[in-house]
C-alpha cells in the first residue's frame, strides 16, 4: 500500500494517534501483518501440517502447545462428546432447523444455542462440584467426609439431580467407562494427578449409598474429570463441549438435508399434539 506521493504508507499500528483503537482490540492469541499470522508467536505456516486440530485448540486457549499426553486426553473427552443421537435436543434441534431452509451454519448455531445448563452444560457444573469438594479438604476434614459435606448442601439447597451422574438410556456409560481408565492410565503414568477421578468416583459411591441403586458416572461426569486434571477452568469445560457437539450437530444438519424433507417438526406428521385447552367457543357479538 502506497501513500499519494508514491511512498509506503504508514502502518495503522504504527500511528500513536491510533493506539487508543488499538489497545480497545488488544490481543495476545494472534498477529496479522502483511505477509504474517501468528498463532500465540508461532508463524501459522509452521503450525500447519504439524499441529492437530487439538493441539491447536490448547494453544488458542490456553496458551501453549500441549504435551503428547495432554492432548490425547482432551481429544478423548472431545471424541466422546461429539454425539447425542437424534433424540438428543441439540441434535434434533439442528435437524429440523436444516429442514427450515435455514444453512449449515445455522443449524448449527440452532442446537448450539440449546446447550444450557442441563443439557450441555454439566461437564462445567461436575467441574465447579469437584473443585469445592476439594476446597473443603483440609487437616480435620478427608476426601469421603468432603463429599458428603457437599452433597449434603447440594440436596439442601433443593437440588434434585447430581451433574454429571445417571442416564435415562444407559445403566453404565460406556464413553465415561472409558475416559476414566484413560485418565487412570495418565495417572500411572504421572501425567495426570488422579484427584479428579478419585472426587467423582466418591460421588458415585455416596450416591448409591443415598440412591440405594447405583447411580453411574455419565459422559457429563467423565468429560468434566478430564477437563478439571487438565487444569482447564470450569466455564471452559462448557465451551470445550459445545466445540465437540458441534460436529455433531453438522453431521445429523447434514443428514437431514439430504433427506429433502421441508419442514420436519418433532413428531411424524401423522402424529397430533393433544390439545387440553377450552371446548369451542363464539366470540359474543
Amino acid at each position: 500500500m502506497t501513500a499519494a506521493d508514491g511512498k509506503p504508507a504508514p502502518k495503522l499500528r504504527d500511528n500513536p494517534e491510533l493506539k487508543v483503537v488499538r489497545d480497545w482490540w488488544q490481543t495476545e492469541i494472534i498477529d496479522v501483518e502483511q505477509g504474517s499470522v501468528q498463532l500465540r508467536g508461532y508463524p501459522i505456516e509452521q503450525l500447519i501440517g504439524r499441529l492437530t486440530f487439538i493441539q491447536t485448540i490448547w494453544l488458542l486457549v490456553r496458551g501453549e502447545i500441549p504435551t503428547e499426553a495432554q492432548a490425547r486426553l482432551l481429544e478423548a473427552a472431545m471424541v466422546a462428546s461429539v454425539n447425542g443421537g437424534p433424540m438428543s435436543p441439540s441434535c434434533a434441534i439442528a435437524s429440523m432447523a436444516i429442514t427450515c431452509g435455514v444453512g449449515l451454519n445455522s443449524a448449527i448455531a440452532s442446537g448450539v444455542n440449546a446447550l444450557g445448563d442441563t443439557h450441555g452444560g454439566t461437564g462445567q457444573q461436575c467441574m465447579e462440584m469437584f473443585d469445592r469438594i476439594l476446597g473443603r479438604i483440609n487437616a480435620q476434614t478427608d476426601l469421603p467426609t468432603a463429599v458428603e459435606q457437599e452433597l449434603d448442601s447440594f440436596f439442601a439447597q433443593g437440588a434434585k439431580f447430581v451433574p454429571g451422574y445417571g442416564h435415562r438410556f444407559h445403566d453404565v456409560d460406556p464413553r465415561a467407562e472409558r475416559m476414566l481408565e484413560l485418565v487412570d492410565e495418565a495417572h500411572k503414568a504421572g501425567t495426570a494427578s488422579g484427584k479428579y477421578a478419585e472426587v467423582a468416583r466418591g460421588i458415585e459411591a455416596s450416591l448409591r449409598r443415598r440412591k440405594g441403586k447405583p447411580l453411574p458416572i455419565n459422559v457429563d461426569g467423565g468429560f468434566g474429570v478430564i477437563l478439571a486434571e487438565l487444569g482447564f477452568e470450569a466455564p471452559l469445560g462448557r465451551g470445550i463441549f459445545v466445540l465437540a457437539r458441534s460436529v455433531g450437530l453438522l453431521a445429523h444438519a447434514w443428514e437431514n438435508m439430504q433427506e429433502g424433507r421441508r419442514i420436519k417438526g418433532p413428531v411424524p406428521p401423522q402424529v397430533m399434539f393433544s390439545y387440553v385447552g377450552p371446548a369451542r367457543r363464539d366470540l359474543a357479538e
